[in-house]
């Protein structure tokens, strides 16, 4: 597996000052902050070479796929439709995909904003398929999102897209400790469906900092044969769960959580 960090958790910082400091910790790679304008392929290629590591998966920015208005779906699908474009000029193959966060419940009914969804969701499919670009279906929990918050949920979804080598879930350790009754099983239910997974413990510290057994979680990763990213996306303890910028000193808490992350995560990855 590699490891990678989100680069939104050190909210503004110039790219080259995360990427250094990620590398120097030992990672392989990010999970690059889907703003197109901020990251001009040709930039982005310099810095990543200059220390080593690689674009491994790319968090979209607040768009909504199934939100009732037409003209807010065609903006997400053209916004998707670029990124997904985006991916494949800095040679990242995953793209992560969700509700819009924030919005909790439906503006018209959930079946109808299920249907809506799952129709955009095949539209995108298509061209990743044809991009060689696979879309991972993220589980947000309740209090972000009020689609998809569980396994059970995405694989539904999976299913009704009706496009599995194009398509798979992004499963994450905080948010399934929330939504998943048991999280080691929802991995090992998922299976090959697994196309990436985020790690933050239970109050979306650095790993170890919380209750997430994540000895079973590695355990549950490796029996179903998962040999993809784990991606770190922890924050600053503090109000707002939508900005990684909490007060004072937040930025160099969140670099030794992203240090402690790492570590906590090859030492469970070794005992199993």
């Amino acid at each position: 597996m590699k490891y990678g960090a989100c680069t939104w958790i050190f909210g503004d910082e110039p790219l080259e000052d995360t990427t250094a400091r990620l590398a120097a910790q030992g990672y392989d790679g990010v999970e690059l902050l889907g703003d197109l304008a901020r990251y001009p392929p040709h930039r982005l290629r310099r810095a990543l070479a200059a220390q080593g590591l690689a674009v491994l998966s790319i968090t979209p920015s607040n768009q909504d796929l199934a939100h009732p208005d037409q003209e807010v779906r065609v903006r997400a699908l053209d916004y998707y439709q670029k990124l997904l474009e985006f991916a494949v000029a800095v040679g990242c193959p995953i793209v992560p995909c969700h509700g819009a966060v924030g919005r909790v419940c439906a503006l018209s009914t959930q079946e109808e904003e299920y249907a809506l969804l799952v129709n955009s969701l095949q539209l995108l499919a298509r061209r990743a398929q044809d991009l060689g670009v696979t879309i991972a279906l993220e589980c947000l929990n309740r209090y972000e999102s009020h689609l998809l918050n569980t396994a059970a949920q995405a694989l539904r979804c999976l299913a009704d897209v009706g496009s599995p080598t194009a398509v798979g879930v992004l499963m994450d350790a905080y948010h399934m400790n929330i939504e998943e009754a048991d999280p080691a099983g929802a991995i090992l239910a998922t299976g090959r469906h697994l196309a990436l997974f985020h790690a933050a413990d239970s109050n979306r510290q650095a790993v170890g900092r919380g209750h997430t057994d994540f000895a079973g979680l590695l355990r549950a990763l490796r029996e179903i044969g998962y040999d993809g990213s784990i991606i770190v996306e922890c924050t600053a303890a503090g109000p707002d769960p939508f900005t990684p910028a909490k007060g004072p000193g937040w930025r160099e808490e969140v670099a030794r959580y992203t240090a402690e992350s790492l570590h906590q995560l090859r030492l469970h990855a070794e005992a199993v």
